[in-house]
């Protein structure tokens, strides 16, 4: 009897747990939105998403946050450029190919990175790639590049360790079939068990690029913080989530209410992307 009604207990404990991030999830949708869609309506969506001009404390106010919304498209996939064919490749060599001796120091290493602190990476690449970008591509050196080269090293753990642990779940019989029908180590392991475990290396994927979205600190230090559209790789932008860090200690009224419908934006379009994704991968698994 005691046993049944521990059960129970935990049950509900279980459920309660389970809730509470499906609770956060809706109270997050409903403060942010019903703080920044009056403003979105009140300024017209189409002026405020496709305005190219961020003038918000004129005495002629401008709310037009296309020139973020490009900053963070061009700086996440120059992140996914770098980071995931690396990281992937990388969590093979782990998974597969990397001596044990090697692996003692590589696995931690890995995990150190995911440990520390955004803004230790942005002032390491203050000092080091900003210096090396101003010296091959001219003007500040705080540029797209930058941006993408830093944060296609701070996505690398994340995909690392999914991809890793996804290659590793993989039942040993794939591979030990492959090998018996003559196939090589190489070929055993990129033609066999990598293909199965597709599911976990796009959820790696995915958190990683969820990450190179959602950034901000270490991007406020080397994209040079521009409210513009840029024209090539070498300038200088500003994205949705340093936007809102910037002005937000300051901003009141309607500047305000602008960077609070610039979170809802964000917030929209890391839902359609994850979405994107996740039926991308769903087709995959149906595959």
């Amino acid at each position: 009897m005691q046993k049944n009604s521990m059960e129970s207990i935990m049950k509900y404990v279980f459920i309660f747990c389970a809730s509470i991030s499906i609770i956060s999830i809706i109270l997050i949708f409903f403060f942010i939105f019903r703080g920044g869609v009056p403003f979105m309506i009140e300024e017209g969506i189409g002026n405020f998403i496709f305005g190219t001009v961020w003038r918000p404390t004129a005495s002629n106010a401008q709310f037009g946050i296309l020139p973020m919304i490009v900053g963070s498209l061009v700086v996440t996939a120059g992140a996914i450029i770098i980071g995931v064919p690396i990281g992937v490749l990388t969590s093979i060599f782990m998974a597969f190919f990397c001596p044990p001796k090697l692996y003692k120091f590589a696995k931690p290493a890995i995990n150190l990175m995911a440990a520390i602190p955004s803004i230790v990476y942005g002032f390491f690449a203050l000092q080091i790639f900003v210096p090396i970008s101003r010296e091959l591509f001219g003007g500040t050196g705080m540029n797209i590049i930058t941006a993408s080269v830093l944060l296609g090293i701070m996505i690398l753990p994340t995909i690392i360790g999914l991809s890793e642990s996804s290659l590793r779940a993989v039942p040993s019989s794939y591979y030990d079939a492959s090998v018996g029908l003559g196939a090589t180590h190489e070929r055993s392991v990129m033609s066999v068990v990598v293909p199965a475990a597709n599911s976990g290396i796009f959820s790696g994927i995915i958190l990683g690029i969820g990450r190179a979205i959602g950034e901000t600190m270490a991007v406020i230090l080397v994209t040079g913080n521009q409210p513009i559209i840029p024209d090539s790789l070498t300038d200088g932008v500003r994205t949705l989530t340093t936007n809102i860090v910037l002005e937000m200690g300051y901003a009141s009224g309607r500047h305000r209410e602008a960077l609070i419908a610039t979170a809802v934006v964000l917030f929209i379009f890391i839902i359609i992307l994850n979405s994107i994704f996740m039926v991308i991968k769903s087709k995959g698994e149906k595959r």
